[in-house]
């Protein structure tokens, strides 16, 4: 129906039944929709609106609301292809340099991909990018699946200090390369409680970060014997520039590469081992005993030479 108005700027047009030639090759409309014959010509005849959608004798709209639409779309892949860019992190280690992201957890999915043992309950969650240990008693939060070094292991972690029952500022430690003696190969063959003395039989790599109320930070490598937890004095450390900082965000990352081992505290390596007879395949670990935790951007990298142009 003609409303005899003329409308500044639009322009009267017939729609021409679109078809294949029309397209450019498989482009379409978000909504399912083909695309337009020649956007250039529609822009010409115009004077920038085009349209097909009819408001009286004037058409307008879905050539318009398409090309906003595939300015979206493109806008929104910049920006995801983007964040897939995103370069690793450096190297703690100017030996390696970081390479394929093999594990990522941001915590908004739960706990489908760690499995936790604990000595007497407790509070173990991840949600709203937050794993929130919360415990009374010995914890271990195991990563489900086990790792091939050589890699680079990297979270950020904050021991809380606000009055809760458990938020006495110790022991944000860490099982690295893990594997138990009892069942070789198979990490949850063999039943742990949490209790600390259960883990004497890993064969390990293990960190004990602010322990014994935040007075020591200890560096061992297991061996698979009960009651057998080797200390070098060089990996018994104290003062407090090597100790936890309450309520404050702590970058944490983990080296193994072959004999070269790692800890590093906020780019700082704190502790380092050259082992000539390396673990180079086991299970990760979050490890705790009566604090109170939240970590954060959990992610395990290949590392490779740095000869090699990783990124």
């Amino acid at each position: 129906m003609s409303s005899g108005v003329h409308f500044p700027g639009w322009t009267r047009f017939r729609p021409r039944r679109a078809t294949r030639q029309s397209c450019d090759e498989t482009a379409e409309n978000l909504d399912g929709s083909p695309c337009s014959r020649d956007v250039a010509k529609f822009a010409r005849t115009s004077k920038g609106v085009a349209g097909t959608e009819s408001l009286g004798d004037f058409r307008y709209g879905w050539t318009t609301r398409g090309v906003l639409r595939l300015a979206a779309a493109l806008l929104l892949g910049g920006v995801l292809s983007a964040c897939a860019a995103t370069p690793p992190p450096p190297s703690p280690d100017p030996r390696f340099a970081v390479g394929e992201e093999l594990v990522r957890d941001d915590f908004h999915a739960g706990l489908a991909l760690w499995r936790t043992e604990l000595a007497e309950g407790g509070t173990v969650e991840a949600r709203d990018g937050v794993l929130e240990v919360d415990v009374p008693a010995g914890c271990s939060v195991w990563l489900a699946q086990p790792l091939d070094g050589p890699l680079l292991i990297t979270y950020e972690a904050t021991a809380v200090s606000a009055g809760g029952p458990n938020d006495r500022v110790s022991d944000l430690n860490c099982f690295w390369m893990a594997d138990d003696a009892r069942s070789p190969g198979d990490l949850f063959a063999t039943a742990r409680t949490g209790v600390f003395g259960d883990y004497d039989q890993l064969r390990c790599y293990y960190v004990g970060y602010g322990g014994n109320a935040n007075t020591t930070s200890r560096f061992r490598r297991y061996i698979g014997e009960r009651g057998n937890r080797p200390l070098r004095p060089e990996h018994d450390l104290t003062g407090p520039e090597n100790l936890l900082v309450p309520n404050v965000p702590q970058r944490i990352q983990l080296v193994a590469a072959g004999g070269t081992i790692g800890f590093y505290h906020n780019g700082r390596r704190l502790f380092s081992y050259d082992d000539p007879a390396p673990y180079t395949r086991g299970w990760f670990a979050f490890r705790t005993v009566k604090s109170h935790l939240r970590i954060r951007d959990f992610r395990v990298y290949r590392l490779v030479p740095a000869a090699s142009g990783g990124q």
